[in-house]
């Protein structure tokens, strides 16, 4: 029973991966969370993880998910990650009279290819609602789909409570940590030629990910360390979980990130909830995630994606003025205390799915 007194059963349809420790990500973390989290306010989640290379998928895959599908109740409640959903209106559309579909998206495909637009718009707007995991990617499906807004609803993220960081001894601010898997769309290439344009700094970077998405790119990083001189203070460590990724952000002075593109960045607000300050880009949902102190303050840098010399410019304003991290630290301790919790998170999406799913009732 929820805190309501009303029984609630929810059908939760997600990758087949999504406990894999040799491939965390925001999204299977998420997820993961909204799971314990529902289960903790009374409802009864059944997990349907489905096996595929999602979003991309073969027949098989898309068949068995049919088969899944067709096995639920009749008006069962389901939420499907869009990992799954985005690219199979053919086997979501059938299925959307009978159950009460609802969209998990973490981040919007559609800008990829015309062709994922459409199938992608096709899903969202066969939904009964569409959850997103943060503002701005609300915004984004807007601005894409033809959607109404009052279906489309933002659950960003929570964080645990984290004891404080400690700055090191000698407060230089140079232990640098990046918790990303190595693929293009993180930009480790361009934090690397921005590392390499610091070298009389004693910085180290650690980065924290998964290194087998793309080796084609992980190797082109490598070698770019290399020939840059810098590879002996850059360290891949592959993906981390637990205590042993909970100790390097401990370790951390400063979390940077240069992502191309972010819908929220759970990895910056990780960082945030132990008074870390981030360096990251200003682009899609970073600035979101950054957020601000209760004084108005940035408790970080952001510059513009792709631009080496700018991500250079502020590490080493970062490493020269003590000033700064000083001022930088206080924010970040500031922002720490508006950081909400997953208990949060799930309860914004046990109401979008409640509201959903009772507006559809009365529809029919």
């Amino acid at each position: 029973m929820t805190a309501d007194g009303m029984a609630t059963v929810l059908h939760f349809v997600l990758p087949n991966d999504i406990d894999d420790p040799a491939a965390p990500s925001g999204g299977n973390v998420y997820d993961r969370r909204i799971c314990w989290g529902l289960v903790a306010a009374g409802w009864t989640v059944h997990e349907h993880a489905v096996q595929g290379a999602w979003p991309r998928s073969t027949a098989t895959e898309r068949a068995n998910l049919a088969v899944v599908l067709a096995s639920l109740p009749e008006n069962a409640v389901v939420l499907i990650d869009g990992l799954v959903a985005s690219t199979v209106p053919d086997v979501l559309t059938p299925q959307a009279k009978r159950l009460r579909l609802v969209i998990l998206m973490h981040m919007p495909l559609g800008e990829q290819s015309l062709q994922l637009r459409r199938s992608e718009g096709e899903v969202l707007s066969g939904a009964a609602a569409v959850i997103t995991t943060s503002l701005w990617s609300r915004q984004r499906l807007l601005d894409l789909y033809p959607l109404d807004g009052d279906r489309v609803h933002a659950a960003p993220p929570g964080v645990d409570a984290l004891p404080l960081a400690v700055p090191g001894p000698d407060d230089a601010g140079d232990r640098l940590l990046c918790v990303a898997a190595v693929t293009p769309g993180k930009g480790h290439d361009v934090l690397v030629a921005a590392l390499a344009a610091v070298p009389d700094r004693p910085w180290t970077c650690v980065c924290v990910g998964a290194l087998d998405r793309d080796p084609a790119f992980v190797d082109a990083v490598r070698r770019q360390a290399r020939a840059s001189g810098i590879d002996d203070r850059i360290t891949l460590t592959g993906p981390l979980t637990g205590s042993k990724l909970r100790a390097r952000y401990a370790a951390a002075d400063l979390l940077v990130l240069a992502s191309r593109g972010e819908s929220y960045g759970m990895a910056v607000t990780e960082a945030l909830a132990r008074g870390t300050p981030v360096l990251t880009t200003a682009v899609q949902g970073l600035p979101e995630a950054v957020g601000r102190a209760p004084d108005g303050s940035v408790p970080g840098l952001l510059v513009e994606p792709d631009d080496p010399a700018a991500l250079a410019g502020a590490l080493r304003r970062w490493l020269n003025e003590p000033e700064l991290r000083h001022r930088l630290r206080r924010s970040a301790r500031e922002r720490r205390s508006t950081l909400t919790d997953w208990a949060v998170t799930a309860s914004l999406v046990a109401q979008a799915l409640s509201r959903a799913t009772s507006k559809v009732s009365a529809g029919r």
